[in-house]
């Protein structure tokens, strides 16, 4: 490493540079895909977000807001529309009549899978680039002893 302390090496700057532009390629590739089936970016997110919960129980409209990083206001309206699309269900909890729950219908759970399928496909390229900047980043940290 560069005996100037906290200065990266030349040679650190392309991985990150490239694993950059992997994730930007990525990004675009997958909100074209989410285009082709109709939804917006944030439409396809909301579907993984509910598909992927790890919590118990179905997805909250809060933790849709919190998982998505927007306001609550703005997930209701995103869930609105998705239940107006036909690709969500809200149901009432059982156990708490205030909490709405958010389930994938048979429609959205499709349209998540043919977006998701073509999205893995992509990433194969990111994975490349992303272990690229790992080696860089362990080295670096072997370099440094951090």
């Amino acid at each position: 490493m560069d005996p100037r302390a906290g200065r990266l090496p030349e040679n650190a700057y392309r991985p990150i540079g490239d694993f950059r532009r992997a994730l930007r390629e990525f990004l675009a590739f997958s909100e074209a895909g989410a285009r082709e089936h109709g939804l917006t970016s944030q439409q396809h997110q909301a579907l993984l977000a509910i598909k992927s919960h790890a919590a118990p129980g179905p997805m909250s409209v809060s933790e849709l807001a919190d998982s998505l990083m927007i306001k609550t206001h703005s997930a209701v309206g995103l869930v609105a529309r998705l239940v107006e699309r036909g690709l969500v269900e809200r149901r009432i909890s059982s156990a708490d009549r205030r909490r709405v729950q958010l389930i994938l219908s048979g429609e959205g759970e499709a349209v998540l899978e043919a977006i998701s399928v073509k999205n893995l496909d992509q990433l194969e390229s990111v994975a490349e680039i992303l272990d690229e900047l790992l080696q860089t980043a362990r080295r670096l940290q072997r370099e440094t002893g951090g």
